[in-house]
């Protein structure tokens, strides 16, 4: 007995001896501050590592890399190592005796170590993995995460595996409070989710946000990024996310802002201040972006914003580092040239050189893109588009993807001097079936283009092209006649515009919509608005359900959305029956969310409610306002070009339009030296159809210098023609007050171009201003009914004293004024007033 208790202390105590010493290993490979001294603690004590041993080292030595700035990180050496090895293999012989957050934390630390997927131990530690996720063992929420993460990086998207970790997620959903956690689990299980459980992940992610006052802008960044995956712009989301963005400003480096720029732009998303604030942090370092892929960043988030000398630095910097670029990095640097709207002729040819050596890596996609912006841009390397159509020509003959078939047609037909195939064209007929509206549409794009150029050569060409033209018709016509699901009728639509469409589908298009139109609700009317606004047609049903939606769903809409809405009616000059309603509706939303519109977005709301004749005191006072004003300007500087002119513009129009019917308001009239501008830069001419019609008021009134042609009025409207008839309807010499704007006597401006003291005419006289309005004046339907802004222009100059005469353009063209005779008494009868 006293034996065998001897034999017993003796296995205590060296157990207890052996539990000491490996717990001063483990001490000693959590303190290492270099890979060298993991690797040495490894080498001397192999035999002794447990599983825990291992699991910790090969963490360790991801955590030694992370420290370090990216470009200094030496991942290469720790995978080369010796004894990194001898870590795995040790990993791989122990792995069934890990606990479930060992074996998540050695997945992840080899993944981040970039070590392959198909190394054994990465496949072991997965299966592993997978094994106790079946048998309910690995539950833990944080664990869980980080897998789903590995399997993420792993590009397991659709797999099984991804499939259960939805399901854990599904059931645990409520029990989850770490917005960490979620943001990581999001995004891992977003290829594989129903649309019933994203909603459910988007409120839990939105309470989460609401509930925390701190929340990390990587957790932010990773919901923007589930958002961009799932295809879906959900605003309450991307507003909270860009506020966590600007409270954590000063945390954010190039990587995370150009990230941040690239989910915007994916997601339709953006927000001035975020860019003001981006502008001048990345300003303030640019001299520490010396390398490829961080300058490479830079140029894609700062470029399009930069100032004229920070661009030409940018330039200047790209064409140096040029020969440096990788491929992917040659395709940011065009892209951002072409939203930039750079043709910069050196650094074009720098890129299309670097270009020839990575056309072979890029996949169809990326050549679709890359042959685009060198077209947009006018690049002159024609090898470069030689080689570039025998790669895409390559890929369509092997394509069996309608979309991607469509895409390179699309593409094809922009390079220059491209003489179409018969390939091509039976290409496109075999895939015409399976096609989507807008894959229809590029391709009849091309088709159009093709014929109408002269640039299928083959023989019977034309009879075989106006054949596939049928065909696309039909199947048009088919895919329409099919749809019985407004959402996705308008995803298809979202892409699709041209002659084609318009000429051949719209009015079919339109009475899908009306068929469907039991299926509007508050969460299409948007896009719908969008197809009616780009289709410029009137269809009263629509409008009217669309008015009706608004109002019955108006708390539901967000605020930024109600514009297009709005936009749709004012462009159009259509009331809906509850006009009232429908805009007090709309206007009360919109002024009891202001704090929640950017500045530029309330200048185009005050405009387009203007057209409508509405002028909420609020909203006007907040605009014409010098704070605001000032806060204005600077947005509008790092704003797309094309948003800032409209911006320009609407805030222009809005405040003539305040000016004129609204002087209660005491709003100055500020923007002549804004519209001098305008016209002094811009290319108009008088149309030979105008030159007519003015030779005629000649010979009406009885001389030239009786009318007066392209007339700015007060607040610069631009008039076809002006002229004066005093009291018994004589007409009154018009030269004296003439002055040419530009020089050469295109435009005239009055002496009294700001109201300030107008000659007075004679008792009785009438100032008459005559427009012709072209086919844009009007919407492209059958209604003949005058869109918004030449209806408001008409209510403005008779506020200036005109009578206004408008010549609609089917009237003059019609059959019924035919002879010279007939537009003269038609003219004359229109002068005159004689009905």
């Amino acid at each position: 007995m006293l034996c065998l208790r001897q034999v017993c202390l003796f296995t205590l105590r060296r157990y207890q001896a052996r539990t000491l010493c490996s717990d001063l290993l483990l001490s000693q490979i959590s303190g290492c501050t270099h890979e060298d001294e993991v690797f040495s603690l490894v080498g001397r004590n192999k035999a002794r590592l447990s599983e825990k041993h291992v699991g910790i080292a090969l963490n360790m030595l991801w955590q030694l890399q992370k420290k370090r700035p990216f470009l200094l990180r030496t991942s290469d050496y720790v995978r080369n190592h010796s004894q990194f090895l001898t870590l795995c293999i040790l990993a791989e012989n122990k792995v069934e005796h890990m606990e479930d957050e060992v074996i998540v934390d050695t997945l992840y630390s080899i993944l981040r170590l970039n070590v392959e997927d198909h190394v054994s131990l990465a496949k072991v530690l997965v299966a592993e993995a997978w094994e106790r996720l079946e048998r309910q063992v690995l539950l833990s929420l944080p664990a869980l995460s980080k897998f789903a993460l590995c399997l993420y990086k792993q590009q397991r998207h659709f797999s099984p595996l991804i499939g259960q970790v939805a399901h854990i997620v599904d059931m645990k959903l409520d029990s989850i409070q770490d917005i960490r956690i979620l943001s990581v689990l999001m995004v891992s299980i977003s290829n594989v989710i129903t649309e019933s459980f994203r909603d459910r992940l988007l409120h839990k992610a939105e309470q989460l946000l609401e509930e925390k006052d701190e929340v990390h802008f990587n957790y932010a960044r990773r919901i923007l990024q589930f958002l961009q995956n799932v295809k879906l712009r959900y605003h309450p989301l991307l507003e909270k996310c860009n506020r966590i963005f600007l409270e954590s400003a000063s945390h954010l480096d190039i990587h995370c802002i150009s990230h941040i720029f690239g989910l915007y732009e994916q997601l339709g998303f953006d927000n001035a201040e975020f860019r003001l604030i981006a502008k001048q942090l990345l300003s303030e370092t640019i001299d520490d972006y010396y390398d490829p892929e961080t300058f490479a960043k830079l140029f894609f988030a700062l470029g399009p914003m930069a100032g004229s000398k920070v661009r030409e630095r940018l330039l200047v910097t790209a064409a140096h580092m040029a020969e440096e670029f990788s491929s992917h990095q040659v395709l940011m640097i065009l892209k951002t040239m072409q939203k930039m709207k750079c043709r910069d002729s050196h650094l074009l040819k720098k890129m299309a050189s670097v270009l020839h050596k990575h056309l072979d890596s890029y996949h169809v996609l990326q050549l679709i893109q890359l042959t685009q912006y060198l077209v947009v841009l006018h690049c002159q390397d024609r090898e470069l588009f030689a080689k570039l159509k025998m790669l895409l020509l390559g890929y369509l003959k092997s394509s069996v993807i309608p979309a991607d078939t469509a895409a390179i047609i699309r593409v094809l037909a922009m390079l220059p001097s491209f003489q179409a195939e018969e390939m091509i064209i039976n290409k496109a007929a075999a895939v015409l079936p399976q096609c989507r509206l807008h894959h229809l549409n590029s391709i009849a794009t091309a088709l159009v283009k093709w014929n109408h150029h002269g640039q299928l050569h083959w023989q019977n060409s034309s009879e075989l092209c106006a054949k596939l033209l049928q065909k696309l018709n039909d199947c048009g016509f088919q895919r329409l006649q099919k749809a019985n699901n407004l959402n996705l009728l308008l995803e298809e639509l979202t892409h699709v515009n041209g002659e084609w469409f318009e000429e051949v589908l719209n009015e079919e298009t339109m009475a899908m919509c009306q068929h469907l139109i039991d299926q509007i609700t508050w969460t299409n009317v948007l896009p719908l608005s969008f197809f009616l606004i780009k289709s410029d047609h009137r269809c009263p049903a629509l409008f009217d359900k669309i008015a009706s939606v608004t109002v019955a769903n108006i708390d539901k809409i967000l605020p930024s959305e109600i514009y297009f809405i709005l936009f749709l009616f004012s462009a159009l000059n259509y009331d809906p029956p509850d006009n009232e309603e429908f805009f007090k509706s709309c206007i009360q939303h919109l002024t009891s969310n202001l704090s929640h519109l950017e500045s530029y977005h309330l200048v185009l709301l005050g405009h387009v409610l203007a057209m409508a004749g509405y002028f909420p005191p609020v909203l006007i006072t907040t605009i014409f306002n010098v704070s605001f004003l000032s806060k204005l300007d600077a947005q509008l500087k790092v704003l797309p070009d094309t948003v800032k002119q409209r911006v320009h513009s609407s805030l222009m129009k809005l405040n003539r339009a305040v000016c004129l019917e609204c002087p209660e308001f005491h709003i100055p009239w500020f923007h002549g030296p804004y519209c001098q501008s305008v016209f002094h830069n811009s290319t108009s001419r008088i149309n030979p159809q105008r030159q007519h019609i003015h030779r005629m008021m000649t010979e009406i009134l009885g001389g030239s210098h009786y009318s007066r042609t392209s007339v700015l009025t007060p607040y610069y409207y631009e008039i076809d023609f002006e002229c004066v008839l005093d009291v018994n309807k004589k007409p009154l010499s018009c030269m004296v007050q003439n002055i040419p704007l530009d020089g050469v006597g295109r435009i005239h401006l009055r002496h009294d171009i700001k109201d300030e003291g107008r000659k007075a005419l004679p008792p009785g006289a009438q100032r008459i201003a005559l427009e012709f309005l072209d086919s844009k004046a009007f919407s492209k339907d059958n209604s003949r009914h005058l869109k918004g802004e030449p209806a408001v222009k008409k209510r403005h100059l008779e506020m200036l004293g005109y009578r206004v005469v408008q010549i609609p353009h089917f009237e003059w063209n019609s059959m019924v004024l035919s002879t010279k005779g007939e537009q003269l008494e038609y003219l004359r009868q229109q002068l005159y007033g004689i009905q």
